[in-house]
């Protein structure tokens, strides 16, 4: 059960988040097809796919980065665009760090680029999770480069945070550290979209989970009523859900 203590009801009940027919082909390949989906505020949502579901297709459309074939995207009510870009924080899968420039000038850079960038808090964090100011983003590990990205991301005031794969790159003994950060360092009243294939990992902090499998959405439901309901963790019930058919 995620335990965050910024959860409040807000005064707007609407999305922040809506998905309507959504679908996107490459090569008339479709590897998203008719997704339906919301995204409530104030909630921490998993969408859980194996590799290949679909997962990080959904997060490009979401940011911006591809254009549907067909359906809709409204972020905060209004279709993607200039207002989204302002209020949704991207972690993508890779790293996109300059990695001739230090720490320090690096958020000195998102300082000057979003309005909405924490300065102060972006230090803190650096230090909180073991990273040097003046270190060189060349001379850091690619587990380093990760942690700095998150804390770039988390460090906007922003209402929707997507996060892609935000425990790929870093050992098992960091990622509960890490999930903590994502935990306690979002906006009040904020959302956070998060996918991954690691729900072992993941799940304990979760108000709502997404599965997809083969770019169909399968299943939305809030997190502690399907552990309820099956008397077992989201791990496991993925697992059965998604588990090889044999003949």
């Amino acid at each position: 059960m995620a335990q965050n203590p910024q959860n409040k009801s807000p005064k707007d009940s609407s999305p922040i988040l809506e998905c309507k027919n959504l679908s996107k082909a490459f090569d008339q390949h479709f590897v998203l097809k008719d997704v339906n989906l919301e995204i409530p505020r104030s909630k921490i949502v998993g969408l859980l796919g194996q590799n290949g579901a679909g997962k990080s297709t959904l997060i490009k459309l979401i940011n911006d980065l591809l254009v549907p074939t067909t359906g809709e995207i409204l972020v905060d009510g209004q279709p993607i665009g200039i207002h989204s870009k302002e209020i949704i924080a991207y972690l993508p899968e890779r790293t996109y760090l300059d990695r001739s420039m230090t720490v320090r000038a690096t958020i000195a850079f998102f300082s000057e680029f979003y309005s909405n960038f924490d300065s102060q808090k972006a230090e803190t964090l650096v230090k909180e999770l073991d990273l040097k100011l003046d270190q060189r983003i060349t001379k850091m590990s690619k587990g380093m480069q990760e942690k700095l990205q998150l804390i770039l991301v988390m460090s906007r005031q922003a209402k929707l945070y997507v996060l892609d794969e935000p425990l790929g790159g870093v050992d098992p003994a960091t990622r509960d550290y890490i999930l903590d950060t994502i935990l306690s360092n979002f906006s009040d009243g904020a959302s956070v979209l998060i996918s991954t294939h690691l729900i072992a990992d993941i799940e304990r902090i979760l108000d709502e989970v997404i599965f997809i499998e083969n770019g169909r959405i399968t299943l939305i439901d809030n997190a502690d009523r399907l552990r309820n309901q099956h008397h077992t963790s989201i791990d496991a019930i993925f697992r059965k859900t998604f588990r090889p058919k044999t003949n």
